[in-house]
């Protein structure tokens, strides 16, 4: 019947970012791609967390879906959001979780919200990857638009566990981001696709940001995008390695620690209801 047919689930969101969370820890069946979309019909979500035991003695191993069924490295609103019901679980306020971007650390803090460890960016044009050789990625040579007048022009790119480029701009908000996205998302340049992100600096300490996410498409908010345009940022001197980033679902705090230049990501998550995945519907979706 398919790993999700029958299963409970939980809908969180992680300042809008529609997250679904199902535990298979104790039935770790794979999940196909049909599936993860046909979960998405019935309870549309951005990204699917899908729980599992872990091989390396962490809290738990996490596989990242979006809705199109594609899968993700990274996804720290959803890695919130797993933290916030596996401490409510378990009592514990440092957990660990293994994703295909390595292990993730997240923090629940005095206040109550978590701080997911996002790790170290990687910048370097082979490991985002880019189908071509970059010597820096802070800007490079791409553009949308009309030759010589282009709409949009020489993003950084950056890798959070998820490919992303950051086009800066004076106003995220006047650009029709859901026609731009698609194409960019697509584009050569990236062939494990991209997260489009539009960012502005008003100021040192904030990024103003609208992502259009691989996957998923125009979200209230991505999280690794907000680690992604902090980085970028930093390495521009456009802003400080300690930022707020503003997305259209609230604010993200994001620091590029020094130390060791893991980026840290503090917010809050949302609980929004239970449920169960109907197995007549994922049966209609060819999973049998």
């Amino acid at each position: 019947m398919g790993a999700l047919a029958n299963r409970d689930f939980v809908k969180m969101n992680g300042l809008g970012n529609e997250i679904v969370i199902v535990d298979l820890r104790r039935a770790p069946d794979p999940i196909g791609a049909d599936e993860a979309r046909a979960a998405a019909r019935q309870e549309p979500y951005d990204q699917l967390m899908a729980l599992y035991p872990s091989r390396s003695g962490n809290t738990a191993a996490v596989r990242i879906f979006n809705s199109d069924g594609s899968e993700a490295g990274a996804c720290g609103n959803g890695m919130r959001c797993v933290a916030a019901l596996v401490a409510e679980e378990t009592g514990k306020t440092e957990l660990k979780f293994d994703t295909a971007a390595g292990a993730i650390s997240c923090q629940r803090g005095d206040d109550g919200l978590f701080t997911v460890d996002m790790g170290r960016p990687r910048l370097r044009w082979d490991e985002i990857p880019l189908s071509q050789e970059f010597a820096d990625t802070r800007r490079i040579e791409l553009e949308i638009g009309p030759r010589g007048a282009p709409i949009l022009h020489s993003p950084s790119v950056v890798s959070m566990g998820n490919p992303h480029a950051i086009f800066w701009v004076d106003d995220p908000p006047a650009y029709d981001l859901a026609k731009i996205g698609p194409l960019l998302e697509q584009h050569p340049l990236f062939p494990e696709r991209a997260n489009i992100t539009l960012a502005a600096t008003p100021s040192r300490d904030r990024i103003v940001i609208r992502t259009w996410e691989r996957g998923a498409g125009l979200t209230q908010a991505c999280g690794s995008a907000a680690c992604a345009a902090a980085v970028a940022a930093a390495r521009l001197n456009r802003t400080s390695r300690k930022v707020t980033v503003s997305l259209p679902g609230g604010d993200l705090a994001i620091e590029w620690r020094e130390s060791d230049d893991h980026v840290l990501m503090t917010g809050p998550v949302e609980y929004e209801h239970k449920g169960r995945f109907d197995a007549a519907l994922l049966a209609g979706a060819g999973v049998s």
